[in-house]
């Protein structure tokens, strides 16, 4: 497996810190709004870099955090109202509810800023003791220029920096690139007590303070979009190997950007999307395959254009799905076997595609070209099947089936029934596939008896309004056949 390393700058051989296992470190959402399309394609993207290990036989730890306090989250709260951890904890609620549509899987552990206010105190006392950090009215800040290794990550230098996004311009501080560890309290903000009075964490020293705990020093990937490889990641890397004295992190993983019909998603320009938003109007099986429809590394262009080829892509795959499924349904026969003997020898080379796919640098758009292959196969081999399924035949369809749901676990398009372990493909909870699919049964029973007794016009009137509603009857040898429109 080659992992692309953000700070090496090209792809390299994933070696990690302990054979079997690996530590992730995520940088998750800032709590005072529905979480937004930029949010959502890491979320997306390193949940299936989880699932990819586990199915690996990794033993993973997965870390992503919740800045539940913030600049952002005090402003929206006073605008509200309400009390700032009030604020978050309502979002934090409303994110997972939008994550498991997405069927992203819960991190092992989600750690909030305001329940690690204590390690977050202790390593700042350990950079203030050896000298990296210096003290000003209860402010606390980094001091950059102490730091050798600073702009290693993003590759920029010290001295043609100027303070950027989040960095707070203050005259008192020793350098503009100084950065804060501890903000002194200001009157009606949240606040802790400290060696330097009251006060609350800054941004950066978060995740260090966290991703330590869990995963400690020199854990394997720490990932989050590119936006956040300066300042954030590269203040990381700074108060962490200054604290500890050790590498902080082994690989950096970082997603591209999100564009808007080619224009940068901003709030500014009015093209900014929440997941809620979307959700209404997509199905968020195909939002999670849109997302993962192109390189993690390269930018994806949202438009209604792109989403609807993305909807076409993805009902080939529930098509050939439902196909599959129809013919394990068919009953036993003795006949001959109708599929070759190549077809099981076509499915393991798929297998190996895949996974060549995934192992490099989690190449999630080749992998989904494998899984179209796999329909391609399924799809010539339902059609040559007769009324009747030899055991071989059996065998073989069994072993495609597999297959899909092997590609699935690990790509996470499809939530799964809990109690049969089969694909639910049109994203809805398992009694609510089953009585869907029980009731569209029923009426096309009852449209075969209407055909039966030559009502014609009744016949067509189901198949027609079932059609209105997005579920279409294809009339076949083999008897009656339905899917949802694309």
């Amino acid at each position: 497996m080659e992992v692309y390393n953000t700070i090496a700058r090209r792809k390299q051989a994933f070696q990690p810190k302990e054979p079997g296992k690996v530590g992730i470190y995520v940088c998750g959402p800032t709590t005072y709004n529905y979480i937004h399309l930029g949010n959502a394609r890491p979320l997306v993207f390193f949940d299936t870099v989880r699932r990819y290990f586990k199915y690996k036989d990794y033993d993973v730890t997965y870390v992503q955090n919740f800045t539940d306090m913030d600049d952002k989250i005090i402003n929206r709260a006073g605008e509200e109202g309400i009390d700032p951890l009030a604020l978050s904890r309502k979002y934090i609620d409303e994110y997972y509810k939008d994550a498991d549509s997405l069927n992203v899987r819960r991190a092992d552990k989600h750690p909030k800023v305001s329940e690690h206010i204590p390690e977050i105190i202790t390593m700042v006392e350990q950079l203030v003791k050896n000298g990296t950090a210096y003290v000003i009215d209860g402010d606390v800040y980094f001091e950059v220029r102490k730091f050798a290794g600073y702009g290693k990550l993003s590759g920029r230098n010290p001295d043609d920096m100027k303070a950027g996004a989040r960095i707070d311009v203050d005259e008192r501080k020793r350098d503009p690139m100084d950065f804060a560890l501890w903000k002194a309290a200001k009157t009606g903000e949240p606040s802790w007590d400290s060696p330097w009075g009251p006060g609350r964490p800054g941004w950066h020293i978060e995740c260090s303070a966290m991703s330590l705990k869990y995963l400690g020093t020199n854990f394997d990937i720490h990932g989050g979009g590119h936006d956040l490889v300066f300042p954030h990641h590269e203040n990381e890397i700074a108060q962490s190997e200054a604290a500890t004295g050790e590498s902080f992190v082994r690989y950096w993983m970082h997603n591209g950007f999100i564009t808007v019909n080619e224009e940068k998603m901003s709030k500014s320009l009015g093209n900014f999307f929440l997941v809620r938003d979307i959700l209404a109007k997509y199905p968020p099986e195909l939002v999670r395959f849109f997302l993962l429809s192109t390189h993690y590394r390269s930018p994806l262009d949202f438009d209604d254009e792109k989403l609807a080829a993305a909807g076409r892509g993805l009902e080939r795959i529930k098509t050939s799905v439902r196909l599959l499924k129809e013919a394990l349904e068919k009953p036993a026969g003795q006949e001959s076997t109708v599929i070759d003997s190549g077809f099981s020898s076509n499915l393991d080379s798929l297998k190996g595609s895949f996974e060549a796919a995934m192992d490099d640098d989690f190449n999630t758009a080749l992998a989904i070209g494998v899984i179209f292959d796999l329909a391609r196969e399924v799809n010539s081999i339902t059609k040559r099947l007769g009324p009747t399924l030899s055991p071989t035949d059996r065998a073989l369809l069994l072993k495609a089936m597999e297959l899909f749901k092997m590609f699935n676990e690990v790509m996470g398009f499809f939530k799964v029934a809990s109690n049969t372990g089969d694909m639910l493909l049109d994203g809805v909870s398992d009694k609510s596939q089953g009585l869907a699919e029980g009731l569209i049964s029923l009426i096309i029973e009852v449209r075969q008896e209407a055909r039966k007794n030559k009502n014609w016009t009744f016949a067509d009137r189901i198949r027609d309004g079932l059609k209105e509603l997005g579920i279409v009857l294809e009339d076949t040898p083999q008897g009656v056949r339905w899917k949802k429109q694309g």
